[in-house]
């Protein structure tokens, strides 16, 4: 790598590290480490949320199916920025309702009392550590891709900084890195795709180098295999804590609303970018591993002074979302777990402490999460499996329909992630069996329990006021 493209991601290292200590700067309660302040008006929610979501699955995951499979992965994973453009509509200006909320765990309280708050806390924490892992995974074959250092080498280092800045500046760090971050990748990937589809000798030579089946909307995927992939995309990544803090950090039910809504139309547009970087990779590097499809052509076709600025711009990429897993998961065991169950009368000060320790400790729990995974998607996979089927369901009733019946949420959450782990990990191959995945049964689990409970505790008993919750 030439010198110059050194000097330029090694700016943009220590550029994230001064944003770090001067936003420590300005934490100096809990709400500032866990919201901003609640100040985070549209634009820079939607850089922030957009950068967020945008992420090593979204870009060197997508890039790498599209490698492997076509755009039939981009139509199943258009799935999200679907469901985020329906949040930003319909779900993300009703969380305003909810003053001083700062996690789902806060608003599930509120409808369903503490023993919910207490296992949204856990299962959240699961899934972020889960997604946590994914982009560490991504950062270190960033490194691994463009430095050719180890990839365990390359988790490690990237992780460092993003420790680091989050660490010290807690969501005020996140969000102004964050919109650095947006503004990167929305100038390079495009660059990127440009200059690749020009190496390639243009979108018509492009269209004639690959095969057919990569420009169809089923590509060799089934019905059942597309439709199965398109709900765990609808639903594995909806409402999730970073997200639902975004929405909780904002001002207002307008600024929520726009602010989520114009990210998933954002997605729309980037998915587009990096399933199409997948093909040219394709076609200008067919034997290397699907997951490198990105950083090669960033390492291989552009110039010399730019591969450093968009190397920078992958990192950004996928820093943006773990930085923001990172902060949410502290947020979320301080808020929901620690605070809640083990000492309520902490004071502001400590608070803020244990939540910073805690960024830490989750973020090596990470790393050694992303030293044993497989591939970037798989893992974000494997983490949707644990978020839809278990809190989902119950908090968008919550706060769409104000349900309130605490027995409903518990017994769906803990039947949903019951099956969903019988489904993914029992003795018995029940995918295989049924030709249906251990998330859609276990959200449909969780459905059926809620709506049957819910119907059950609203019985009338003799003796009782009508509709009383039993």
């Amino acid at each position: 790598m030439h010198p110059l493209d050194l000097a330029g991601l090694a700016f943009y290292f220590v550029l994230l590290i001064v944003i770090g200590y001067l936003s420590s700067r300005r934490v100096k309660t809990s709400e500032d480490f866990a919201v901003a302040g609640n100040r985070i008006t549209w634009p820079i929610l939607f850089a922030t949320l957009a950068a967020s979501f945008l992420g090593g699955g979204a870009s060197m995951g997508r890039a790498g199916k599209s490698f492997t499979d076509g755009y039939v992965f981009m139509f199943v994973a258009a799935a999200f920025p679907i469901a985020t453009v329906l949040t930003g509509l319909y779900v993300a200006p009703k969380l305003k309702r909810y003053v001083g909320a700062h996690t789902v765990g806060d608003v599930m309280a509120h409808h369903y009392g503490a023993p919910s708050r207490l296992f949204t806390g856990l299962f959240s924490m699961i899934y972020c550590i889960g997604i946590l892992g994914a982009q560490a995974l991504a950062i270190g074959t960033v490194f691994n891709a463009i430095l050719g250092v180890e990839v365990s080498t390359g988790i490690l280092l990237g992780m460092a900084v993003v420790l680091l800045y989050s660490t010290l500046g807690g969501m005020w760090a996140v969000i102004q890195t964050d919109v650095l971050q947006f503004l990167m990748l929305a100038l390079f990937v495009p660059l990127t795709l440009l200059i690749g589809v020009q190496q390639v000798g243009g979108a018509e030579a492009l269209i004639e180098r690959l095969p057919e089946a990569h420009f169809s909307i089923m590509g060799d995927y089934s019905v059942g295999l597309f439709v199965s992939l398109f709900i765990a995309y609808l639903l594995g990544e909806t409402l999730v804590p970073p997200y639902t803090q975004r929405a909780l950090a904002a001002p207002d039910a307008r600024n929520a609303k726009w602010g989520y809504s114009l990210a998933g139309g954002f997605g729309f547009l980037f998915y587009f970018c990096t399933a199409t970087i997948g093909l040219v990779a394709l076609v200008l590097f067919p034997d290397i591993s699907p997951d490198r499809a990105l950083p090669e052509l960033v390492r291989t076709a552009l110039p010399v002074g730019i591969t450093g600025l968009v190397l920078a711009a992958l990192l950004a990429v996928v820093m943006s979302t773990a930085d923001s897993y990172l902060n949410s998961s502290a947020v979320v065991f301080v808020r929901d777990i620690y605070q809640s169950f083990i000492d309520p009368d902490v004071d502001e000060r400590k608070r803020l402490w244990i939540e910073r320790g805690v960024n830490l400790g989750i973020g090596i729990g990470a790393v050694l999460f992303a030293l044993y995974a497989t591939s970037i998607i798989d893992a974000l996979l494997l983490s949707y499996a644990l978020w839809a089927p278990t809190v989902l369901i119950p908090f968008v009733a919550a706060v769409v329909w104000d349900l309130n019946c605490k027995r409903a949420a518990l017994a769906a959450m803990l039947a949903g992630a019951l099956v969903t782990i019988v489904w993914k990990w029992g003795p018995l191959d029940l995918q295989a069996l049924t030709g249906m995945t251990a998330l859609i049964a276990g959200v449909l689990t969780n459905i059926v329990v809620f709506v049957g409970v819910y119907r059950l505790a609203r019985v009338p008993i003799p003796g009782a006021a009508l509709g009383e919750e039993r």
